[in-house]
Formats: C-alpha cells, sequence, structure tokens
C-alpha cells in the first residue's frame, strides 16, 4: 500500500473518482488493452456477498444470490451457467445459455455501481441499439423492463452474449475500428439525456502532474534515477497539451465520444466489429480526444515483457487507417489532424501515470523500466509530430 505523500494521492484519486467532472482513469484502466499488463493481484478485498477474496481471486456469485437474481428476467429454462472470468476481478460475471439464447449476467462492482452514472451508460446504450449500432443488447427486467437490478446494495445486468474474436491487428480490422467510431460520434452527435455525462479527459488534466510527481516515492528507488524520465514527461505532456490548446481545442464542439476505444473493447468477425462494449467511460468532449486516443491504441507496437525491447515508433500503416477509416464517415479538419499527435503524447502519458503513481509498477512491470519507455514513445511522437500529419495528409 502506499505510504505518505502517496497515499495522500491515492486518497485524492479515490476522492475526485465520485465526481462527474473527474475523468476517472481507474474506471478505463482495461487489462485488455495492447499496453495493458495483466491485473494487479489484490491484496485483499470484500465481495458484496461478504466473501473475503485472496490475492488474485476473483469475485463469485453465491448460490442464494444468483437464484434471486434470475428470478427477476424472463430467459426461460437454463440449460447451463458457466463462469465468465474476463475483465475486472471485483465484477463477477456468469454466462447463461437458457431456451431463449446466451446471455451474459454481471454484478457491478462496488465503486462502479453509482445509480446515476450506471442510467446514464444505459440510456446511451438503449439509444444506440435502436439506431442499430453493434453491441451486446441490454435484457430488461421481468417486471418492469428496466436496465439494471438493484438487490441488496449492488447492481446487476444482463445482456446479450455476442461471440467474436480478438482484433486481428490487420489493416482491414484497423480501418474498420475508426469507422466505426466515426459512426459511434455520428449517431451520437445529437444524443441527449436526462442523465448529466461525465466530462474530463486525458488533455490538460491536473491529476497527471500530480501523478508524476508522486511516482518517485511510489516506485521506491533513488530518486535521481527516475527524476530525469518524470521531469520528461512532466515537460512533454505540458507540452503538447500547449500544442493542442494553442488549435482553440477547448472551444471546439463537444459530444458524447467513447472515452476508451481500443481494441479490447470491441468483438470481431472476419475483420469486422460485431460488438462495442464498455460504455462506462462515455462522456462530453471534442471528439478529436476520442479518436487520437484510437489512434495510439491501434497504432502502437509493445512486445514481451522486455519491454526495453519494445520499439519507439508506431505502426504507420496501421495509424493511417485507422484514421482514414473514420475519415471516410466524418471528415476530419485540419486543424484536428494538426493536434492528433500531441494527443497521442497526452494520452499515453496519462495511461501509464497512475497506477505506477499509487502502485510503483505497471501490473507486473517494474515501474521504472515502464516509464522509460513510455518516455522513449513520447520522444519519438514529438519529434515524428510533422511527419504523422504529413503522412496523414496524403
Amino acid at each position: 500500500m502506499p505510504t505518505g505523500q502517496d497515499r495522500d494521492f491515492a486518497g485524492e484519486v479515490a476522492l475526485a473518482a465520485g465526481r462527474h467532472d473527474y475523468f476517472a482513469f481507474a474506471a478505463n484502466w482495461r487489462i485488455v488493452r495492447i499496453m495493458q499488463p495483466a491485473a494487479s493481484p489484490m491484496q485483499s478485498a470484500i465481495s458484496g456477498t461478504g466473501t473475503t477474496l485472496q490475492a488474485g481471486q476473483r469475485e463469485r456469485f453465491a448460490a442464494d444470490e444468483l437464484a434471486i437474481v434470475l428470478s427477476h428476467y424472463d430467459i426461460g429454462v437454463i440449460e447451463s451457467i458457466q463462469e465468465f472470468p474476463r475483465g475486472s476481478r471485483k465484477a463477477p460475471k456468469l454466462l447463461i445459455t437458457s431456451e431463449q439464447g446466451r446471455f451474459l449476467l454481471k454484478r457491478r462492482a462496488h465503486g462502479k455501481d453509482d445509480p446515476y452514472k450506471v442510467a446514464f451508460a444505459h440510456a446511451l446504450q438503449l439509444y444506440l441499439a435502436g439506431k442499430q449500432f453493434p453491441l451486446p443488447h441490454l435484457i430488461g427486467t421481468r417486471k418492469d423492463n428496466n436496465s439494471m437490478l438493484a438487490w441488496h446494495g449492488s447492481i446487476y445486468e444482463l445482456f446479450e452474449y455476442i461471440s467474436g474474436q480478438a482484433y486481428p491487428m490487420t489493416l482491414e480490422a484497423t480501418a474498420e475500428s475508426g469507422r466505426v467510431l466515426a459512426l459511434f460520434h455520428k449517431l451520437l452527435a445529437d444524443f441527449r439525456s436526462e442523465w448529466q455525462p461525465p466530462t474530463g479527459s486525458y488533455h490538460m488534466q491536473p491529476m497527471i502532474e500530480r501523478g508524476l510527481k508522486a511516482i518517485p516515492k511510489a516506485i521506491g528507488v533513488s530518486e535521481t534515477l527516475t527524476t530525469a524520465t518524470v521531469n520528461f514527461l512532466l515537460e512533454a505532456y505540458h507540452r503538447a497539451a500547449e500544442r493542442a490548446d494553442s488549435a482553440g481545442l477547448e472551444t471546439w464542439p463537444k459530444q458524447i465520444a467513447h472515452g476508451d476505444w481500443h481494441p479490447g473493447n470491441m468483438l470481431f468477425r472476419d475483420d469486422h466489429i460485431v460488438a462495442v462494449i464498455d460504455y462506462d467511460s462515455a462522456r462530453l468532449l471534442p471528439r478529436i480526444i476520442d479518436i487520437a486516443n484510437g489512434a495510439l491504441q491501434f497504432s502502437i507496437i509493445s512486445g514481451d515483457d522486455d519491454v526495453s525491447r519494445w520499439p519507439d515508433y508506431v505502426d504507420e500503416s496501421r495509424l493511417k487507417r485507422f484514421v482514414r477509416g473514420y475519415d471516410g464517415v466524418m471528415l476530419l479538419s485540419e486543424a484536428e489532424v494538426r493536434i492528433l499527435p500531441w494527443l497521442m503524447c497526452e494520452a499515453l502519458i496519462a495511461e501509464a501515470v497512475l497506477p505506477i503513481a499509487m502502485t510503483g509498477s505497471f501490473g507486473r512491470m517494474e515501474g521504472l523500466t515502464f516509464l522509460q519507455m513510455v518516455q522513449r514513445k513520447v520522444n519519438w511522437l514529438a519529434q515524428s509530430a510533422d511527419h504523422i500529419v504529413r503522412i496523414l495528409e496524403e
């Protein structure tokens, strides 16, 4: 656990996570991202059913809990129930096969179960479902067709189950990912909800600076070994944010963005997206903030556990295909393209900061080594910004 100043930073994160105007990085951390490591071991946690979890264990449904929850849904005779060990360990999931099809039952993790935030995410999904956007449909409760079930202080959701494959890393699938993001933005351009959408993003986020400053103590090695890297990332983050703001980003129109557009949140078949999942990070933003993060996630090149061998550069072919896929549905302005590399810098720094500031590591990867890899990649993006703009404008 963090101590001293780091405990204060962790507490600040926990308090901020409850505010609508805070970009909840913890909520956006997904173990299926290209760069994302395996989930960090849990020291301990208490489940919604009162079961103490040991390190590495997942939350599970109790038998009586499952019987009561399923009684609220009309899915016919149940043929089988299987654990679905994907995503957060704190949010248990079950794959249920019944005479009416296959379904995914989920209990939301505590801290991710604010009913107002869930209501906004559900309103968004129901709207998109009505527009034939590819996503797993929510199943309403038997009595009042509610998209969420509240029972004993927990929130439950039931989705139709859609089978698919992971991102195949082909150019065709990459272009499809850009195209579907554009479709998402196009369909939601005029979306309005009675629920207040969150705001804030990785751009110009004060929490990033505070997180970077907390890293030396969190890592636990000589501060002289981390100072150069931390200072570089602080300066690079500020410079990138200033370059984006100098184009007038803060004055550009805002709309509902996905907030977490990465390969792990999509299911594919034959290079086509059959489902986009996870709408918890949706928020009100200029669309280019969503696009830049997607461009980073679909073009970044990683490798094995030895991050020192990860290349500095991005996959330019995939970067171009992603942006062109988007541009084929909704045209990007020259101003948006010009700031895209700088927003990619911000997004990359933001992705690494929070877990390292709080734990000293990035999953199983040592924190300083990981940050030095991020430093190399950010340096390449910044030095190649003009080149990136040129290839995207070709």
